[in-house]
């Protein structure tokens, strides 16, 4: 039932994503952005090293302890099976890295590791860009972490421990936060409290990024309060995600993209 809906949430988005390759974007900014970060298929020379730890992964026989932080049972799961369903697709890895590149930030928190492939895309566009990351299963992290010294990667932070205990330390370690990557407890109200949380630190120039926006009725509530939150501006929503920008120069307009 889950997948039919999502199939049908789809299907509906394609129906009314009217902005492709930015036919119907009015904002100079906004147009800009879609031509030269959303729809720019350049690749850099760091993705293909990437997207082989992501081969790698999608072999790796080992079993890990899966906690969940809601009722603290653990499960056996493969590394193989948590990279082929949970990872994000290269596309949008790639996508992020794109963004960070383009506004030229700085500082990158991600809201949930994983096995530290999208953390990679996060923090190799330039050497002086400090990554944070934070996940709640400690062997998972402990793959993710085996990742980043593959790539020799020196300036990403890794942080163990539930969102909801740590997230307000890590937030009170940094000045400001140029871009945020949430991708962590689906659970409503707990996303949004993440977002919120987040906003203490941004400025004008900030971009949060929001996953699986319809991976739930939970998500779907999220993403429409983020929407019409006072500080939010501009939206994109790539179905598997939406980007969010802050600019109030910008007008407010939320856009639908199909990439």
């Amino acid at each position: 039932m889950k997948r039919l809906r999502f199939i049908y949430k789809y299907l509906c988005h394609l129906l009314s994503a009217r902005n492709t390759h930015g036919h119907g974007i009015h904002s100079p900014f906004c147009y800009e952005f879609v031509q030269s970060v959303i729809y720019d298929k350049s690749s850099f020379y760091v993705f293909p090293k990437i997207e082989k730890i992501r081969t790698d992964l999608k072999s790796d026989q080992r079993t890990l302890n899966i906690r969940d932080l809601g009722t603290g049972n653990s499960k056996p799961k493969s590394v193989k099976k948590i990279a082929k369903s949970s990872l994000k697709q290269g596309k949008f890895g790639q996508l992020f890295f794109k963004i960070i590149n383009y506004f030229a930030f700085k500082q990158v928190l991600e809201l949930g590791t994983s096995l530290g492939v999208t953390t990679l895309y996060l923090s190799t566009a330039s050497s002086s860009i400090q990554c944070q990351t934070i996940e709640g299963c400690p062997e998972i992290l402990d793959v993710a972490n085996e990742n980043f010294k593959k790539l020799n990667t020196q300036n990403i932070k890794s942080r163990l421990g539930n969102l909801d205990e740590v997230l307000s330390d890590v937030l009170k370690s940094s000045d400001k936060i140029d871009f945020v990557f949430i991708d962590a407890n689906h659970r409503f109200p707990n996303a949004y409290n993440y977002f919120e949380m987040c906003l203490s630190k941004i400025d004008d120039n900030s971009v949060i990024i929001v996953d699986d926006i319809y991976w739930s009725n939970d998500m779907e509530k999220v993403w429409e309060m983020i929407k019409n939150h006072p500080l939010v501006q501009t939206t994109f929503d790539l179905f598997h995600m939406g980007i969010v920008f802050f600019n109030p120069d910008l007008h407010k307009n939320h856009y639908k993209m199909c990439v």
